[in-house]
Protein backbone atom coordinates (compact mmCIF):
# COMPACT_ATOMS: atom_id res chain seq x y z
CA UNK A 1 0.00 0.00 0.00
CA UNK A 2 2.82 2.31 0.54
CA UNK A 3 4.04 2.04 -2.98
CA UNK A 4 0.86 3.30 -3.99
CA UNK A 5 0.34 6.26 -2.30
CA UNK A 6 4.33 6.83 -2.90
CA UNK A 7 3.47 6.69 -6.84
CA UNK A 8 0.30 9.05 -6.42
CA UNK A 9 2.35 11.91 -4.86
CA UNK A 10 4.70 11.26 -7.96
CA UNK A 11 1.55 11.03 -10.43
CA UNK A 12 0.16 14.41 -8.94
CA UNK A 13 3.62 16.28 -9.45
CA UNK A 14 4.08 14.59 -12.92
CA UNK A 15 0.23 15.64 -13.72
CA UNK A 16 1.09 19.39 -12.74
CA UNK A 17 4.68 19.45 -14.64
CA UNK A 18 2.78 18.34 -18.01
CA UNK A 19 0.02 21.40 -17.13
CA UNK A 20 2.46 23.68 -16.65
CA UNK A 21 4.28 22.93 -19.51
CA UNK A 22 1.14 23.63 -21.58
CA UNK A 23 0.57 26.62 -19.07
CA UNK A 24 4.17 28.18 -20.67
CA UNK A 25 3.32 27.00 -24.06
CA UNK A 26 0.01 29.23 -23.62
CA UNK A 27 2.04 32.44 -22.98
CA UNK A 28 3.14 32.22 -26.53
CA UNK A 29 0.35 30.96 -28.41
CA UNK A 30 -2.34 33.51 -26.53
CA UNK A 31 -1.05 36.44 -28.08
CA UNK A 32 -1.74 40.13 -27.53
CA UNK A 33 -3.30 42.38 -30.41
CA UNK A 34 -2.19 44.94 -32.08
CA UNK A 35 0.71 43.27 -34.14
CA UNK A 36 -1.41 43.15 -37.22
CA UNK A 37 -2.23 45.92 -39.62
CA UNK A 38 -5.94 46.51 -40.68
CA UNK A 39 -6.55 45.56 -44.10
CA UNK A 40 -8.43 47.66 -46.41
CA UNK A 41 -10.96 48.23 -47.21
CA UNK A 42 -12.03 47.87 -43.67
CA UNK A 43 -15.12 45.72 -43.00
CA UNK A 44 -18.58 47.02 -41.33
CA UNK A 45 -18.99 46.35 -38.20
CA UNK A 46 -22.10 45.80 -36.09
CA UNK A 47 -21.22 46.36 -32.33
CA UNK A 48 -24.46 44.29 -30.44
CA UNK A 49 -24.79 44.89 -26.65
CA UNK A 50 -27.68 43.24 -25.03
CA UNK A 51 -28.57 45.26 -21.62
CA UNK A 52 -30.53 44.16 -18.90
CA UNK A 53 -30.82 46.47 -15.54
CA UNK A 54 -27.89 47.76 -16.60
CA UNK A 55 -28.28 51.16 -15.42
CA UNK A 56 -24.76 51.32 -13.65
CA UNK A 57 -22.98 49.88 -16.60
CA UNK A 58 -24.17 51.20 -19.87
CA UNK A 59 -23.38 54.41 -20.15
CA UNK A 60 -19.79 54.09 -19.60
CA UNK A 61 -19.57 50.93 -21.83
CA UNK A 62 -21.46 52.73 -24.46
CA UNK A 63 -19.34 56.09 -24.85
CA UNK A 64 -16.29 53.59 -25.07
CA UNK A 65 -17.57 52.11 -27.79
CA UNK A 66 -18.30 55.34 -29.40
CA UNK A 67 -14.86 56.52 -28.94
CA UNK A 68 -13.71 53.41 -31.52
CA UNK A 69 -10.97 54.52 -33.80
CA UNK A 70 -12.14 52.30 -36.59
CA UNK A 71 -13.46 53.65 -40.31
CA UNK A 72 -16.67 51.73 -40.03
CA UNK A 73 -19.18 50.76 -37.01
CA UNK A 74 -22.11 50.52 -35.81
CA UNK A 75 -23.08 50.35 -31.98
CA UNK A 76 -26.60 48.92 -31.25
CA UNK A 77 -28.07 48.25 -27.88
CA UNK A 78 -30.98 46.17 -26.83
CA UNK A 79 -32.96 46.84 -23.61
CA UNK A 80 -34.03 43.43 -22.02
CA UNK A 81 -37.13 44.01 -20.35
CA UNK A 82 -35.23 45.96 -17.70
CA UNK A 83 -37.07 46.80 -14.83
CA UNK A 84 -34.20 49.54 -13.69
CA UNK A 85 -33.52 53.19 -15.46
CA UNK A 86 -32.00 51.45 -18.77
CA UNK A 87 -34.02 52.41 -20.80
CA UNK A 88 -33.90 55.54 -19.85
CA UNK A 89 -30.13 55.89 -19.89
CA UNK A 90 -30.22 54.52 -23.15
CA UNK A 91 -32.76 57.12 -24.79
CA UNK A 92 -30.46 59.83 -22.84
CA UNK A 93 -27.38 58.65 -24.93
CA UNK A 94 -29.27 58.48 -28.16
CA UNK A 95 -30.30 61.88 -28.34
CA UNK A 96 -26.31 62.65 -27.63
CA UNK A 97 -25.02 60.29 -29.82
CA UNK A 98 -26.80 59.68 -32.92
CA UNK A 99 -24.76 57.18 -34.12
CA UNK A 100 -25.74 54.92 -31.39
CA UNK A 101 -29.25 52.91 -32.02
CA UNK A 102 -31.53 51.48 -29.37
CA UNK A 103 -33.93 49.09 -29.59
CA UNK A 104 -36.61 47.88 -27.49
CA UNK A 105 -36.73 44.47 -26.76
CA UNK A 106 -39.30 42.17 -28.06
CA UNK A 107 -41.18 39.68 -25.51
CA UNK A 108 -38.99 36.51 -24.66
CA UNK A 109 -40.61 33.25 -26.35
CA UNK A 110 -40.69 30.22 -24.78
CA UNK A 111 -37.45 28.55 -24.70
CA UNK A 112 -35.42 31.17 -24.87
CA UNK A 113 -32.69 32.50 -22.44
CA UNK A 114 -33.32 36.39 -22.08
CA UNK A 115 -29.69 37.07 -23.69
CA UNK A 116 -30.04 34.91 -26.02
CA UNK A 117 -33.00 36.17 -27.60
CA UNK A 118 -31.76 40.16 -26.78
CA UNK A 119 -28.52 39.05 -29.40
CA UNK A 120 -30.74 37.48 -31.81
CA UNK A 121 -32.95 40.58 -32.17
CA UNK A 122 -29.67 42.64 -32.11
CA UNK A 123 -28.04 40.45 -35.07
CA UNK A 124 -30.97 40.58 -37.21
CA UNK A 125 -31.26 44.48 -36.74
CA UNK A 126 -27.30 44.44 -37.92
CA UNK A 127 -25.47 46.06 -40.58
CA UNK A 128 -22.48 44.46 -40.73
CA UNK A 129 -20.80 42.05 -42.28
CA UNK A 130 -18.68 41.25 -38.81
CA UNK A 131 -20.96 41.17 -35.80
CA UNK A 132 -19.13 41.78 -32.13
CA UNK A 133 -20.74 40.84 -29.47
CA UNK A 134 -20.18 42.36 -25.47
CA UNK A 135 -21.27 42.58 -22.33
CA UNK A 136 -22.54 45.65 -20.84
CA UNK A 137 -20.18 45.78 -18.25
CA UNK A 138 -17.07 46.08 -20.54
CA UNK A 139 -15.33 48.69 -20.98
CA UNK A 140 -12.87 49.65 -24.10
CA UNK A 141 -9.66 50.93 -25.25
CA UNK A 142 -9.97 52.90 -28.72
CA UNK A 143 -7.49 51.21 -30.57
CA UNK A 144 -9.72 47.08 -29.76
CA UNK A 145 -11.71 47.47 -32.37
CA UNK A 146 -9.41 48.09 -35.09
CA UNK A 147 -7.10 45.96 -33.22
CA UNK A 148 -9.40 42.99 -32.84
CA UNK A 149 -11.09 43.15 -36.57
CA UNK A 150 -7.06 43.09 -37.68
CA UNK A 151 -6.48 39.87 -35.54
CA UNK A 152 -9.09 38.33 -37.31
CA UNK A 153 -8.07 39.41 -40.88
CA UNK A 154 -4.81 37.98 -39.83
CA UNK A 155 -5.67 34.69 -38.47
CA UNK A 156 -8.40 34.07 -41.17
CA UNK A 157 -10.54 33.64 -38.10
CA UNK A 158 -14.44 32.87 -38.18
CA UNK A 159 -14.42 33.35 -34.91
CA UNK A 160 -12.02 35.63 -32.56
CA UNK A 161 -12.98 35.64 -29.21
CA UNK A 162 -10.99 37.82 -26.20
CA UNK A 163 -10.04 37.18 -23.10
CA UNK A 164 -10.22 40.73 -21.60
CA UNK A 165 -9.22 41.94 -17.99
CA UNK A 166 -11.24 40.76 -15.40
CA UNK A 167 -11.26 43.29 -12.79
CA UNK A 168 -12.11 42.03 -9.34
CA UNK A 169 -11.92 44.45 -6.45
CA UNK A 170 -13.78 42.83 -3.39
CA UNK A 171 -11.93 39.89 -1.65
CA UNK A 172 -14.83 37.53 -2.47
CA UNK A 173 -14.07 38.57 -6.43
CA UNK A 174 -10.60 37.54 -5.88
CA UNK A 175 -11.08 34.31 -4.60
CA UNK A 176 -13.45 33.08 -7.48
CA UNK A 177 -12.88 35.01 -10.79
CA UNK A 178 -9.60 34.27 -11.64
CA UNK A 179 -10.24 30.51 -11.15
CA UNK A 180 -11.55 31.00 -14.74
CA UNK A 181 -9.04 32.26 -16.17
CA UNK A 182 -6.70 29.74 -14.27
CA UNK A 183 -8.73 26.91 -15.91
CA UNK A 184 -8.33 28.12 -19.28
CA UNK A 185 -4.92 29.12 -19.32
CA UNK A 186 -3.70 25.89 -17.58
CA UNK A 187 -6.03 23.41 -19.15
CA UNK A 188 -6.27 24.60 -22.92
CA UNK A 189 -4.18 23.78 -24.97
CA UNK A 190 -4.60 27.24 -27.76
CA UNK A 191 -2.21 25.57 -30.16
CA UNK A 192 -4.45 22.59 -30.61
CA UNK A 193 -7.24 24.73 -30.13
CA UNK A 194 -6.07 26.62 -33.27
CA UNK A 195 -5.18 23.74 -34.98
CA UNK A 196 -7.69 21.07 -34.34
CA UNK A 197 -11.05 20.97 -35.63
CA UNK A 198 -12.19 19.01 -32.17
CA UNK A 199 -15.42 21.00 -31.05
CA UNK A 200 -14.02 19.99 -27.57
CA UNK A 201 -11.18 22.07 -27.84
CA UNK A 202 -13.16 25.17 -27.59
CA UNK A 203 -13.03 28.07 -25.18
CA UNK A 204 -14.67 31.67 -25.77
CA UNK A 205 -15.45 34.19 -23.48
CA UNK A 206 -19.14 36.28 -23.82
CA UNK A 207 -17.38 39.20 -23.57
CA UNK A 208 -16.01 39.77 -26.31
CA UNK A 209 -17.00 37.47 -29.50
CA UNK A 210 -16.33 38.85 -32.98
CA UNK A 211 -17.84 36.67 -35.88
CA UNK A 212 -17.88 36.86 -39.49
CA UNK A 213 -21.54 37.27 -40.09
CA UNK A 214 -21.64 34.30 -42.41
CA UNK A 215 -20.46 32.17 -40.30
CA UNK A 216 -22.63 32.98 -37.04
CA UNK A 217 -25.84 32.33 -39.82
CA UNK A 218 -24.37 29.60 -40.72
CA UNK A 219 -23.80 27.83 -37.20
CA UNK A 220 -27.47 28.89 -36.64
CA UNK A 221 -26.69 32.12 -34.44
CA UNK A 222 -28.31 32.39 -31.20
CA UNK A 223 -31.35 30.50 -32.21
CA UNK A 224 -29.14 27.20 -32.19
CA UNK A 225 -28.46 27.53 -28.41
CA UNK A 226 -31.43 29.53 -27.65
CA UNK A 227 -31.73 27.34 -23.94
CA UNK A 228 -28.00 26.90 -23.31
CA UNK A 229 -26.44 28.86 -20.35
CA UNK A 230 -23.29 29.17 -21.76
CA UNK A 231 -23.90 30.82 -24.96
CA UNK A 232 -19.90 31.61 -25.52
CA UNK A 233 -19.14 28.01 -24.92
CA UNK A 234 -21.72 26.78 -27.25
CA UNK A 235 -21.35 29.23 -29.78
CA UNK A 236 -17.32 28.50 -30.19
CA UNK A 237 -18.42 24.80 -30.41
CA UNK A 238 -20.67 25.05 -33.12
CA UNK A 239 -18.17 27.37 -35.22
CA UNK A 240 -15.69 24.70 -35.10
CA UNK A 241 -18.18 21.43 -35.18
CA UNK A 242 -19.34 23.06 -38.87
CA UNK A 243 -15.46 23.72 -39.57
CA UNK A 244 -15.13 27.18 -39.16
CA UNK A 245 -11.91 28.64 -37.65
CA UNK A 246 -12.38 29.73 -34.34
CA UNK A 247 -9.52 32.00 -32.19
CA UNK A 248 -8.41 33.43 -29.23
CA UNK A 249 -6.37 35.98 -28.07
CA UNK A 250 -5.11 37.91 -25.02
CA UNK A 251 -7.07 41.25 -24.76
CA UNK A 252 -6.14 42.74 -21.47
CA UNK A 253 -4.40 45.72 -22.42
CA UNK A 254 -7.63 46.79 -24.54
CA UNK A 255 -10.62 45.33 -22.80
CA UNK A 256 -11.68 45.54 -19.40
CA UNK A 257 -14.87 43.69 -17.40
CA UNK A 258 -16.63 43.73 -13.75
CA UNK A 259 -18.05 41.01 -13.98
CA UNK A 260 -19.13 41.09 -10.29
CA UNK A 261 -19.23 42.87 -7.27
CA UNK A 262 -19.23 40.62 -4.06
CA UNK A 263 -18.64 37.58 -3.27
CA UNK A 264 -22.58 36.83 -3.53
CA UNK A 265 -22.44 37.99 -7.11
CA UNK A 266 -19.67 35.42 -8.25
CA UNK A 267 -20.90 32.35 -6.25
CA UNK A 268 -24.78 32.74 -7.70
CA UNK A 269 -22.59 34.04 -11.53
CA UNK A 270 -20.94 30.49 -11.87
CA UNK A 271 -23.07 28.61 -10.10
CA UNK A 272 -25.58 29.15 -12.52
CA UNK A 273 -22.76 29.09 -15.20
CA UNK A 274 -20.56 25.55 -14.39
CA UNK A 275 -22.38 22.56 -14.79
CA UNK A 276 -23.77 24.19 -18.18
CA UNK A 277 -19.46 24.66 -19.27
CA UNK A 278 -19.18 20.88 -18.66
CA UNK A 279 -22.00 20.20 -21.32
CA UNK A 280 -24.54 19.05 -17.92
CA UNK A 281 -22.34 15.86 -17.63
CA UNK A 282 -22.65 15.33 -13.91
CA UNK A 283 -20.19 12.69 -13.68
CA UNK A 284 -16.93 14.80 -15.75
CA UNK A 285 -18.19 18.10 -13.78
CA UNK A 286 -17.81 16.04 -10.15
CA UNK A 287 -14.20 14.09 -10.98
CA UNK A 288 -12.74 16.94 -12.93
CA UNK A 289 -13.29 19.32 -9.22
CA UNK A 290 -12.77 16.44 -6.84
CA UNK A 291 -9.33 15.97 -8.49
CA UNK A 292 -8.30 19.06 -8.47
CA UNK A 293 -9.49 19.52 -5.16
CA UNK A 294 -6.78 16.38 -4.36
CA UNK A 295 -4.36 17.91 -6.40
CA UNK A 296 -4.65 20.95 -4.57
CA UNK A 297 -5.03 20.02 -1.15
CA UNK A 298 -3.58 16.76 -0.63
CA UNK A 299 0.19 17.92 -1.33
CA UNK A 300 -0.44 20.59 1.17
CA UNK A 301 -2.02 18.39 3.90
CA UNK A 302 0.95 15.77 3.31
CA UNK A 303 4.04 18.68 3.83
CA UNK A 304 1.76 19.98 6.78
CA UNK A 305 1.98 16.61 8.09
CA UNK A 306 5.44 16.03 7.77
CA UNK A 307 6.38 19.33 9.31
CA UNK A 308 4.14 18.51 12.63
CA UNK A 309 6.44 14.89 12.70
CA UNK A 310 3.11 12.82 12.14
CA UNK A 311 3.82 12.48 8.01
CA UNK A 312 3.59 8.17 7.90
CA UNK A 313 5.87 6.47 5.71
CA UNK A 314 3.89 5.87 2.81
CA UNK A 315 3.51 9.42 1.87
CA UNK A 316 6.66 11.14 0.03
CA UNK A 317 7.32 14.91 1.16
CA UNK A 318 9.46 15.90 -1.64
CA UNK A 319 6.95 14.67 -4.97
CA UNK A 320 4.53 16.92 -2.67
CA UNK A 321 6.46 20.01 -2.73
CA UNK A 322 7.30 19.65 -5.83
CA UNK A 323 3.40 19.85 -6.85
CA UNK A 324 2.91 22.75 -4.30
CA UNK A 325 5.63 24.70 -5.67
CA UNK A 326 3.74 23.57 -9.16
CA UNK A 327 0.63 24.65 -8.09
CA UNK A 328 2.24 28.21 -7.22
CA UNK A 329 3.85 28.46 -10.59
CA UNK A 330 0.48 28.11 -12.17
CA UNK A 331 -1.56 30.22 -10.62
CA UNK A 332 1.74 32.74 -10.82
CA UNK A 333 1.55 32.62 -14.19
CA UNK A 334 -2.03 33.21 -15.09
CA UNK A 335 -2.23 36.13 -12.15
CA UNK A 336 0.78 37.82 -13.86
CA UNK A 337 -0.81 37.23 -17.78
CA UNK A 338 -4.70 38.34 -16.47
CA UNK A 339 -3.70 41.18 -14.17
CA UNK A 340 -4.34 39.77 -10.96
CA UNK A 341 -2.64 40.57 -7.78
CA UNK A 342 0.34 37.85 -7.65
CA UNK A 343 -0.69 37.42 -3.97
CA UNK A 344 -3.68 35.58 -4.86
CA UNK A 345 -1.20 32.59 -6.10
CA UNK A 346 -0.79 31.97 -2.57
CA UNK A 347 -4.59 31.58 -1.99
CA UNK A 348 -5.27 29.11 -4.54
CA UNK A 349 -6.65 26.15 -2.20
CA UNK A 350 -9.15 28.47 -1.18
CA UNK A 351 -10.18 29.53 -4.39
CA UNK A 352 -9.98 25.86 -5.35
CA UNK A 353 -11.85 24.46 -2.48
CA UNK A 354 -14.27 27.26 -3.32
CA UNK A 355 -14.94 25.88 -7.18
CA UNK A 356 -15.81 22.67 -5.79
CA UNK A 357 -18.19 24.05 -3.91
CA UNK A 358 -19.84 26.12 -6.76
CA UNK A 359 -19.66 22.90 -8.36
CA UNK A 360 -21.67 20.59 -6.28
CA UNK A 361 -24.34 23.80 -5.93
CA UNK A 362 -24.39 24.15 -9.84
CA UNK A 363 -25.70 20.61 -10.20
CA UNK A 364 -27.94 21.17 -7.62
CA UNK A 365 -29.02 23.94 -8.56
CA UNK A 366 -30.05 22.14 -12.48
CA UNK A 367 -31.72 19.04 -10.82
CA UNK A 368 -34.07 21.61 -7.94
CA UNK A 369 -35.48 23.21 -11.10
CA UNK A 370 -32.41 25.80 -12.46
CA UNK A 371 -31.04 29.07 -10.92
CA UNK A 372 -32.02 32.28 -11.00
CA UNK A 373 -30.40 35.64 -12.56
CA UNK A 374 -31.84 39.11 -13.02
CA UNK A 375 -35.02 37.89 -12.55
CA UNK A 376 -34.89 35.13 -14.40
CA UNK A 377 -35.49 31.52 -14.31
CA UNK A 378 -32.45 29.86 -16.00
CA UNK A 379 -33.03 25.65 -16.32
CA UNK A 380 -31.56 23.06 -18.30
CA UNK A 381 -31.87 22.62 -21.45
CA UNK A 382 -34.11 19.96 -23.49
CA UNK A 383 -31.74 17.04 -24.42
CA UNK A 384 -29.82 17.58 -27.96
CA UNK A 385 -30.46 21.28 -27.73
CA UNK A 386 -27.26 21.61 -25.77
CA UNK A 387 -25.10 23.52 -28.34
Amino acid sequence: MSGFWIQHQFSLAVFLAVILLNALANLWTLRKMGRHPLRAPAPRVSVLVPARNEERNIGPCVQSLLAQGYPDFEVLVLDDESTDGTWACLRALAAEFPRLRVLRGKPRPDGWIGKHWACAQLAEAASGTLLLFTDADTRHHPQALREAVATLQATDADMLTLLPQEEAITWGERLIVPVMYWSIHSFLSAALAHRLRASDLSAAIGQYMLFRRTAYEAIGGHAAIRDNVVDDLALARRIKAAGFRLRIADGTARVRCRMYHNFREAWDGFSKNLYAAFNYNAALLLFVWAYLLVVAWEPILVLLAAGLGALSPAFAPVPAAIAVGEMLALWAVACARFKFPLYLALLYPVSIAIAFAIAIRSLALAYRGGAEWKGRKVVRPERGTQG
